[in-house]
């Protein structure tokens, strides 16, 4: 084997994969259970443009979003994030899939915000002590679909880049960073390894649980024994977290990896037309949410 110190960039996890006896295909595969953060195969606009120019535009986006405080605007945001699934020609039901595991942080937040703020009330007596208001009501709405629309720009970033693709363009927009002595290396690599072990973890878990399942384990019952019965699942899940940890260090390892080191890439990332199209598109939204405060 020939090796390169120091000559590759963050490619060498697809192979790292095979190492390990990961199928590097499977590695950036749709999970069924949590599609948040994973990559869906495509040939839409979305797929094919720069992967930098989709980070700082979905950042640019989802700051506009925060700073958005009336209903109007947020249906506004909700409006253009439908527009950017339906470019992106993933599935709504991916889409939906990214949001079903925080239904209950919504409906926290929803709450929080609806009994919590004062103002005009909606209805003339309060009910045991609580009184919904029309502020109550606005803000929980504002607030809830600000934390979706958070998601739903996250969701459709991640399913339109892939993990190398994410690390390649945070190795490009940091590289200034480099001569502050910063790590930035370390970090691209850290978001990197994150991305591609999340699916591997999500069905790793699956496997423990359908193991323990099928010994009879039952998952059933009050909150107590509940967490109970996960105890035995997090023990073999954390085991093989670890093997895999050991053995990505190995791959590494026999590839001569060495922090730090100046590496070149095998992909060339270039703005084209649509790049630069979607940045002023998304300028001009950012000047028109700061106006708006």
């Amino acid at each position: 084997m020939l090796l390169l110190r120091g000559a590759f960039s963050f490619d060498f996890f697809k192979n790292s994969c095979i190492l390990i006896d990961l199928n590097p295909n499977r590695c950036m595969a749709l999970n069924n259970d949590i599609t948040l953060g994973q990559f869906y195969p495509g040939e839409s606009v979305l797929h094919r443009l720069d992967p930098r120019s989709k980070l700082v535009a979905s950042l640019i986006f989802m700051t506009c979003v925060l700073l958005a405080v009336t209903p109007l605007l947020i249906l506004c945001y909700a409006v253009l994030c439908l527009s950017a699934v339906v470019v992106s020609k993933i599935p709504p039901t991916n889409i939906l899939g990214s949001l079903k595991p925080f239904s209950w942080l919504f409906l926290v937040t929803f709450g929080i915000h609806l009994f919590t703020t004062g103002g005009v009330p909606l209805f003339g007596d309060s009910a045991l002590g609580i009184t919904l208001t029309r502020e109550g009501l606005v803000k929980a709405f504002v607030f809830t679909s600000r934390l979706g629309l958070l998601l739903v720009l996250a969701g459709v970033f991640t399913m339109t880049t892939t993990p190398v693709e994410i690390a390649d363009s945070l190795d490009r927009l940091l590289a200034p960073l480099k001569r502050l002595k910063l790590p930035v290396n370390e970090f691209v690599l850290m978001v990197s390894i994150a991305l591609r072990f999340l699916p591997i973890l999500v069905n790793e878990a699956n496997r423990v649980k359908s193991a323990q399942l099928s010994r009879g384990l039952s998952l059933q019952g009050n909150l107590v024994r509940r967490v109970k019965s996960m105890l035995p699942m997090i023990l073999p899940l954390f085991v093989s977290a670890i093997r895999r940890a050991e053995d990505l260090a190995v791959a590494m390892e026999a590839r001569s990896y060495v922090s730090g080191a100046e590496r070149t890439s095998f992909r060339r990332l270039k703005f084209g037309a649509g790049d630069y199209g979607l940045l002023v598109l998304v300028a001009g939204f950012a000047v028109a949410a700061a106006l708006s405060v």
